[in-house]
């Protein structure tokens, strides 16, 4: 007996040991290719790049992972408490995996075999390290393995906390956020430090399985998951009981952020912003690399560009009468689920879409859309309001904006219209007025002339409505308001503001045998004027002679140095603004004009930082040698070098900008512009057939430009000019704008002489001369002795270029003649 139970002894030990070398070699194998784990100490994960506005708060994220990474002494004990209650409470004492909870694991899939039911997991955060970062998702006996292997590789190469903080920043918990202080962000707007006992519990229970915790989708399961993870919490000592209870009596109170800008009205400028970046680092950087973006964007500024711009385009597209409803839906049945689908402009929150439910002559009654839910559900609430006749006046007429077509709103709506209205009152009216998208568009730009800093920025009506940026994208003629450059050209060699020149009728012949007659606006004029009255009150004969007597080729120079246009060609059309350029390189340049003739380079971003904090770019390029003294010796202020390089004469930016302001005190924009006794300068631009119109001025400290126009050209009608339309809305926005900024004037550079002269002539005005007007003139000029005229001659002889360059014959054919 006692041979025979050694011999079953010896075959048990042969058994065990080939087993044992079986295992070995099989774990030797596994081994042997088991990726790199050292990798996980230069851990980079992509990073969620944020813009920032002026002020610092957030515009905008950008990411394919919603992530932000956190060192794990950033992460509160409260927080790893619930991961840790949740996924592994023996973290900090285990060896990598979880031997006891391996048992039981394996006793509880053993009594669900055959049941269907999915295998339970044990699975370490250790393993979940990992699985995430080194092996795929497989459900395979080598890729649990392997896991094994890196797992105890893993704890014996870095701390516990270190593979904490690489777990905690890793998960994905859906709603394509990863890492917690992602998630915190996403599910409830807040920081990780803000966090309550309830909201790290429902963070917590994510990870094992984010679609089916889904707080909108399965929200009672969402709830049993939480709750399941906050008695966890209380069991491991983490919580009180009465907290616990406390806790679980909370509603989930996921409030999902927006993916879009996080700043009201900033979405054009965030997303010109977003097309900087990707053409000056990549989609890769962009979207992986964790930026930190510090614009020029201030809110309160984009506010009241925003507003102005859109008053402006309401105002003329009423004018022009009602377009009709933008759909037909049956009010017979439940009408609220149909209208919620109707999609409306998130970035119009004034506006409110409606249903006309009846008409009367007196009143129109509407039911405004419901909200949805998370779920994308209609609510069952039912908002009822009224639009009175006066309230909508201004759809009585027919779409051309010519008669009116009806007397009342039941010829203008019917029941099953879907429109816009507007509360007019406080949160709780009822009462309404109508409203519709205009057809018209255009684009503003404000910026700092100093630094060229971009403040403000409008695309158009709504970037809901359309995302094609008007004022960065839009190529538009500017008319009249390229003028001022063509004028500073003739300063800077030898012309004076009281210089004359003849405001005839004339005549040009060009190389294809046809005539072109550049006309002033409605045929107005006559005579001989100077060249300060012809900018105020834009006559394109002067201008146009002006600028033959010039010489093209000069003008064409400055437009390239201003930045208007890149290589112009020199056609006495481009001098009337025929050529096309946008709002921000008008006002880039306007800006020129007036911080006294620098250059600047329009920017819309301050600083940017990488995912380190080192700053990769920087837009102020000026130098301050001594800023950073470290301690007062008595030494000489230190002082801000300017090396910008100048590119107008300051005497020539001072005349320029006196004649601007001649513009709005008695030219074309007279009592247009009204900003309290402060002085503004400003120039007006309407092109051939009033399809564009135009207005660009500035302070000493802010310069606004914007057009208004179609998008497909065409005419704006009768009175649709610059300082009918853009003046307008130039006032409303500086107004607001400039309201807390100090009140300055404009410089006049030292050794500028002031004359009085005669306003008609330019010549020297004599004592108590009515027309008598205080004229900039350089050192070595004044107003002339005798009258001479510029431009005598009522015609010109062909130009050489219009002979051969088709551009020529393109831009006389655009009708540039037409420009005020």
């Amino acid at each position: 007996m006692i041979r025979l139970l050694g011999y079953f002894f010896g075959i048990a030990c042969v058994m065990f040991l080939g087993a044992a070398a079986v295992v070995a070699v099989y774990l030797a194998n596994v081994a042997k290719d088991l990726p790199d784990y050292e990798v996980l100490s230069s851990y980079a994960p992509p990073v969620t790049t944020r813009v920032h506005a002026g002020n610092g708060a957030l515009m905008a994220e950008y990411a394919k992972e919603k992530r932000l990474f956190l060192p794990i002494q950033a992460i509160p004990d409260r927080v790893k408490a619930a991961f840790l209650s949740a996924e592994d409470k023996n973290f900090y004492n285990h060896p990598g995996i979880d031997v006891s909870g391996l048992g039981r694991a394996i006793l509880v899939n053993l009594q669900n075999f055959g049941s269907g039911r999915r295998p339970v997991g044990a699975s370490t955060i250790t393993q979940q390290v990992a699985k995430n970062f080194l092996l795929t998702s497989d459900q395979t006996i080598d890729r649990k393995i392997k896991e094994a292997i890196l797992s105890f590789r893993i704890e014996q190469a870095y701390s516990k906390d270190k593979i904490l903080e690489l777990y905690l920043n890793e998960i994905f918990f859906g709603l394509n956020s990863y890492g917690i202080a992602g998630a915190a962000l996403t599910y409830f707007n807040k920081s990780v430090t803000e966090l309550t006992v309830a909201e790290t519990a429902y963070l917590a229970s994510l990870p094992k399985g984010p679609a089916n915790y889904h707080p909108f989708r399965h929200p009672e399961a969402a709830l049993e998951r939480r709750n399941w993870v906050i008695d966890r919490m209380v069991e491991n000592g983490y919580v009180s009981k009465a907290d616990g209870e406390d806790a679980k009596k909370q509603p989930l109170g996921v409030t999902a952020r927006n993916n879009g800008p996080s700043l009201f009205a900033s979405d054009f400028f965030a997303e010109a912003v977003r097309r900087q970046l990707i053409d000056q680092y990549g989609e890769k950087t962009l979207y992986e690399g964790g930026l930190s973006v510090r614009t020029s964007f201030d809110p309160q500024m984009q506010l009241a560009a925003r507003k102005a711009l859109q008053d402006g385009l309401t105002t003329y597209d009423e004018r022009r009468g009602f377009h009709g409803a933008l759909k037909k839906i049956d009010t017979t049945a439940d009408w609220g689920k149909e209208l919620a689908d109707v999609p409306a402009f998130s970035d119009v929150p004034e506006w409110h879409l409606a249903v006309v439910l009846a008409v009367s002559p007196e009143s129109v009654d509407i039911g405004l859309q419901p909200d949805k839910d998370g779920a994308g559900k209609a609510s069952p609430d039912r908002e009822r309001g009224t639009i009175t006749a006066k309230d909508m006046q201004w759809a009585y007429r027919s779409s051309t904006g010519e008669r009116k077509t009806a007397k009342s709103p039941e010829g203008v709506l019917s029941a099953g219209d879907v429109i816009y209205v507007e509360r007019l009152g406080g949160e709780n009216s009822t009462s309404y007025r109508l409203r519709q998208p205009p057809k018209v568009q255009g684009g503003l730009v404000a910026m700092d002339p100093k630094t060229g800093r971009v403040l403000a920025m409008v695309g158009g009506f709504s970037y809901g409505q359309s995302e094609f940026n008007r004022a960065t994208q839009a190529m538009r003629q500017p008319g009249s308001s390229f003028k001022p450059f063509v004028y500073a050209a003739a300063m800077d060699n030898g012309y004076t503001p009281a210089s004359v020149v003849s405001d005839d009728p004339l005549q040009i012949q060009t190389g294809n045998g046809q005539v072109w007659a550049p006309d002033n606006y409605e045929g107005e004029g006559g005579g001989a004027n100077t060249l300060r009255f012809a900018i105020e009150h834009s006559r394109n004969r002067m201008t146009v002679r002006l600028a033959n007597d010039l010489g093209m080729n000069v003008v064409a120079e400055y437009a390239d140095r201003f930045g208007v246009y890149d290589k112009m060609p020199p056609l006495l059309a481009m001098s009337l603004g025929s050529g096309e350029t946008t709002v921000m390189r008008m006002v880039s340049a306007y800006s020129v004009i007036a911080n006294g003739g620098k250059q600047i380079k329009p920017t819309l971003i301050d600083r940017i930082q990488d995912r380190y904090g080192k700053t990769i770019f920087r837009h102020e390029e000026r130098v301050c040698e001594g800023c950073n003294a470290g301690e007062w010796q008595s030494q000489e202020e230190p002082v801000v070098a300017d090396n910008r390089e100048q590119v107008l004469d300051p005497m020539t930016a001072y005349q320029i900008t006196s004649m601007m302001q001649g513009v709005i005190q008695r030219g074309t924009a007279a009592g247009k512009i009204d900003l309290g006794g402060r002085d503004v300068a400003g120039k007006t631009g309407t092109t051939n057939d009033e399809k564009d119109a135009w207005f660009v001025g500035f302070t000493p400290d802010l310069v606004a430009g914007l057009y208004i126009g179609f998008d497909s050209p065409s005419t704006l009608g009768r009175g649709g000019t610059g300082g009918a339309l853009a003046a307008p809305v130039f006032n409303e926005f500086m107004q607001v704008a400039v309201k807390d900024m100090p009140e300055s004037k404009f410089v006049i550079p030292q050794g500028m002489n002031l004359i009085p002269i005669d306003r008609k002539t330019g010549m020297a005005a004599m004592e108590g001369d009515p027309n008598t007007i205080i004229e900039a003139f350089k050192p070595g000029t004044g107003p002339a002795d005798n009258l001479s005229v510029i431009g005598m001659d009522s015609t010109m002889a062909p130009e050489e270029i219009l002979k051969t360059s088709p551009q020529a014959n393109q831009a006389v054919q655009s009708g540039a003649g037409g420009l005020y």
